[in-house]
């Protein structure tokens, strides 16, 4: 086959929200160091939006289990931004990258000239730092994505995100009750957020509180990603679980309130200052676990209550 027209950069990162949100400040050191070339993003496909706004073309990909689409082949680079492998590059590697960008793995010889994996290290600065390791210059601050211009549906409401991928990282939903209770009784509008496998979290948020007047709103299950980013950028602030939509407020500099359980914010986190607050009871666990994480559990109605209210306040 042929190589492309014109000379290729293909960056994986076959995830989710957050996880395409983390990586804006590389995929925009990629545009910004390979001027002439085609910058392509192997992720799923509904993402395409946000990753446009980096400087780069989606084509979709969810996942490892099968090679990358046959259209991507012969690359000039090739950049994993998915993980530390093996599974990753050994895809990337299926399609005869000229150029290999990605972190050294003792089982698969090309990596040797990448740098060693750091864990714990937050996941902004891990894929800077990867590109600065092969001469491409990166700012972990460059995170910020323009405002949409899509009117929300509910302009100036708090946004409430009750749900996550996994069990562990969700808060009870009882307590999410409570701190909804509290910011209606202050006068605040509250909008619930949540995929459509989520819309029970809403159903049961609303079953607790009511609709107080027209002042809680329920669109779990009914926005799609731009709706979404349009909630989040209008949104006075956001209170979620460690999960995509905190990353969309980091983005939006959206004030915010974020839990975190079996993860350390010092990984996932918002960027450190006075517009987000993280609540997060110093332990680490399995963020993938199917029952409730015991530093999630920790985590009372009073410490978020405190924590929007001093959001809010500034």
């Amino acid at each position: 086959m042929p190589r492309p027209a014109h000379p290729r950069v293909v960056a994986l990162r076959a995830l989710g929200l957050g996880d395409l949100c983390t990586a804006v400040p590389a995929l925009r050191a990629l545009r910004r160091g390979h001027p002439q070339h085609e910058i392509v993003l192997a992720a799923p496909a509904w993402l395409g939006p946000l990753a446009a706004e980096a400087g780069v073309r989606t084509v979709d990909v969810s996942g490892l289990e099968r090679p990358l689409p046959v259209e991507l082949c012969d690359p000039e680079v090739a950049v994993n931004l998915h993980g530390r492998g093996p599974e990753s590059i050994r895809r990337l590697l299926e399609l005869r990258p000229r150029h290999l960008v990605t972190f050294r793995h003792a089982g698969v010889d090309a990596t040797g000239d990448g740098p060693p994996w750091r864990t714990g290290e937050h996941e902004v600065e891990r894929w800077c730092r990867l590109l600065v390791h092969h001469g491409i210059d990166a700012d972990p601050g460059d995170l910020h994505l323009e405002t949409p211009r899509a009117e929300p549906r509910v302009p100036g409401a708090v946004v409430v995100h009750p749900g996550a991928a996994a069990a562990g990282r969700r808060w009870p939903v009882e307590r999410f009750a409570a701190v909804v209770r509290h910011l209606v009784a202050h006068g605040e509008r509250v909008v619930i957020t949540g995929s459509p496998a989520e819309r029970a979290l809403g159903r049961a948020i609303v079953g607790r509180v009511g609709c107080a007047g027209g002042r809680v709103i329920d669109l779990s299950g009914a926005t799609d990603l731009a709706q979404l980013c349009a909630l989040v950028a209008h949104a006075r602030a956001l209170i979620s679980n460690d999960t995509g939509v905190a990353h969309l407020a980091s983005a939006y500099r959206t004030p915010s309130v974020v839990l975190f359980g079996p993860t350390s914010p010092s990984t996932w986190g918002p960027p450190a200052s006075g517009r987000h607050r993280v609540v997060w009871r110093g332990r680490v666990g399995d963020p993938h676990a199917a029952e409730l994480d015991p530093g999630l559990d920790a985590i009372t109605v009073g410490e978020v209550v405190d924590a929007i209210d001093a959001v809010l306040a500034g």
